[in-house]
């Protein structure tokens, strides 16, 4: 790492010249700018004028030697590699600059400043809400900033430092990620209520064999449930396809085929008014497993720790298993 000079420490593999150092200021202008792709948008956010941010942005690639954004007129910014990379080491020392200010402060067990938390979009119905409701109650100064993504993306969010930390299946993940498995989630087939293998207490794979099929189709989730099905010989006439959980439920409800999901609603009512009937799977199959993901490169500060081990906690309770709940859950 080299230096900044007198007001910090700096990130990544582009020298600052000695005459002029990059400056804390020019850094959490960048990282501003670079988080919302727009000049305009971090300079209200900071409370200054446009051309402070233009200006120290400007002064900063000079001083680096190497461009980070391009310049889109009608479009905003874009980050050049190099930005990228910078991004993601200079929010690593601001993000240690704020814990070393809130240590000398003598606030070292207070938990505050934001995190940047990615999870999968079929998790964030059954997890998020008992997520955030545990942080909040614990630590009312920490900011946790969520965004909703794919399998496909967790790799890229936290490689290019937008998130710090992701909830999710393990599907897609990267060699650059370090995981941790925090739950588990068994697949269970998702019926009508008027279909014949309703009424009974477990579904043989094989007893859906020629059934028309209702496909959760989201990248990994896709790959995953045909697969599952191959592996218990059966080709999957999958009549429908989806990204949306609920309409998933609701096509099943109303006939269109059955489906198999992972995470288990609490009522089997769709918000249609139908009814699907969820039924465990008979035979042995792998449970999914919801992982907590960071990048491997990355320092984790205190706040990203603590809500880790936040989630280690409440996930497993927020994710239930299809056979701990009533087979009369069907209202």
């Amino acid at each position: 790492m080299t230096p900044f000079g007198a007001e910090g420490t700096a990130g990544g593999a582009m020298p600052a010249t000695a005459a002029s150092p990059v400056t804390l200021t020019q850094l959490r202008y960048f990282v501003e700018a670079a988080s919302r792709l727009s000049m305009t948008e971090a300079a209200a956010r900071l409370h200054v004028a446009q051309s402070a941010v233009s200006s120290a942005v400007a002064a900063l690639e000079r001083q680096l030697g190497t461009q980070l954004f391009i310049r889109k007129h009608s479009k905003g910014l874009l980050l050049t590699p190099a930005g990228r990379e910078f991004l993601r080491d200079a929010r690593s020392v601001l993000d240690h600059l704020g814990e070393v200010l809130t240590s000398a402060r003598g606030d070292g067990d207070t938990v505050r400043g934001t995190v940047r938390l990615a999870m999968m979009v079929t998790l964030m119905p059954f997890v998020l809400p008992a997520l955030l409701t545990d942080l909040r109650g614990r630590f009312p100064d920490l900011d946790v900033i969520v965004t909703e993504t794919e399998p496909s993306s967790v790799g890229e969010a936290l490689c290019d430092g937008s998130v710090d930390l992701a909830i999710g299946y393990d599907l897609l993940l990267n060699e650059d990620l370090d995981h941790e498995v925090v739950a588990e989630a068994p697949p269970y087939v998702l019926l009508p209520p008027t279909h014949r293998l309703a009424r009974q207490q477990k579904v043989g794979l094989r007893e859906l064999e020629n059934e028309p099929m209702v496909l959760l189709d989201l990248p990994g989730s896709r790959d995953y449930f045909i697969r599952l099905l191959r592996d218990h010989g059966i080709q999957p006439d999958v009549r429908y396809r989806t990204t949306s959980y609920e309409a998933v439920r609701a096509l099943v409800a109303r006939g269109h085929g059955f489906s198999i999901l992972n995470q288990v609603a609490a009522s089997s009512q769709t918000y249609d008014g139908g009814r699907a009937v969820p039924r465990p799977v008979a035979d042995d199959v792998p449970a999914l497993p919801v992982v907590l993901s960071w990048l491997r490169a990355a320092r984790l500060t205190g706040r990203i720790r603590t809500v880790a081990d936040r989630a280690r906690a409440v996930v497993p309770a927020a994710i239930q298993a299809i056979d701990t709940m009533s087979s009369a859950k069907e209202e």
